[in-house]
């Protein structure tokens, strides 16, 4: 049995039309075009490069991208000030503070001091804790989770009632996604590095949601025949024989994996082109918020 491969491009592309068409509307009907702010601090190419993408998925949507920059040595003032003001700019719907920050920064009270509003990465307490309780809803919901859960939705992925396993409780993925797994009635259990015996657990999910960043870590004999499997990893590993010198592969050893499993994400090409979506998708929910009158 060859799994079905849950193209996440094409999942993505699709609420990309429709959240470009929703701005086009709200723009012709209210005058208002969603805005999005990013805060990068510092250097690090991969949180640049990460920016740009997310810049690039604004403007295909026609949503504004207002860019912030801060030299990596700003003080925990600078960034926090910076955060107040884009706090109380009406053509700012969602803000969005590029993780990691320098290690000198107070990541956690950064984060919190973001308006709940305005909160597009779903990472306020507030929001998190919205989704740990029982019948509540957060305004948002972190984006690479979302997607992910949004994929075994588009897949046909049965939650009532099925036994879930995510491998990672990072406060970005694992957690969150746990949760939202919790709240459509599945059974999860979450693994980590004190999981005795790994490979058994992951063995007894209908759905497998790997988030534990290591590369091609669940092979074919950790999984169930049949289930879902969701990749999150996104690692580089060395390749001689790619231009590059290297290549990016998942926590799943796809392909050996896809020969079990019923329904499969490849990485790249999987949840990676949902988290844009989601955050796109987010920051309309902004703007739709002002425009509700809600703060």
């Amino acid at each position: 049995m060859t799994a079905t491969i849950i193209d996440g491009k094409a999942v993505a592309e699709g609420i990309r039309s429709e959240i470009a068409w929703s701005v086009e509307q709200m723009k012709a009907a209210h005058g208002i075009v969603p805005g999005l702010a990013t805060v990068l601090v510092g250097d690090n190419p991969a949180s640049h490069s990460y920016v740009r993408m997310k810049r690039k998925a604004c403007a295909e949507a026609g949503i504004e991208s207002l860019p912030h920059e801060l030299p990596g040595d700003a003080s925990q003032e600078e960034v926090e000030e910076l955060v107040r003001r884009l706090n109380g700019d009406p053509r700012v719907h969602g803000i969005l503070v590029q993780l990691p920050l320098p290690k000198h920064l107070d990541e956690e009270r950064v984060l919190s001091l973001i308006s709940l509003y305005k909160d597009v990465d779903g990472f306020h307490p507030v929001n998190i804790g919205r989704l740990a309780m029982k019948g509540r809803k957060p305004l948002f919901i972190p984006c690479t989770p979302h997607g992910a859960i949004v994929l075994l939705e588009e897949a046909g992925a049965q939650f009532e009632g099925a036994n879930a396993v995510v491998l990672g409780r990072s406060n970005i993925v694992g957690l969150p996604a746990a949760l939202l797994l919790i709240h459509r009635n599945a059974t999860v259990t979450v693994c980590h590095s004190r999981t005795k015996d790994l490979p058994a657990v992951c063995r007894s999910a209908d759905i497998l949601i790997a988030a534990v960043g290591r590369a091609e870590m669940v092979k074919a004999d950790w999984v169930k025949p049949g289930a879902y499997v969701i990749d999150v990893g996104s690692n580089r590993v060395d390749d001689p024989t790619s231009e590059k010198g290297y290549r990016w592969v998942g926590d799943v050893a796809f392909d050996e994996v896809k020969e079990v499993a019923g329904a499969i994400t490849p990485s790249p090409g999987g949840v990676g082109p949902m988290t844009i979506a989601m955050l796109l998708k987010n920051t309309l929910r902004g703007a739709e918020l002002a425009l509700s009158g809600a703060y």
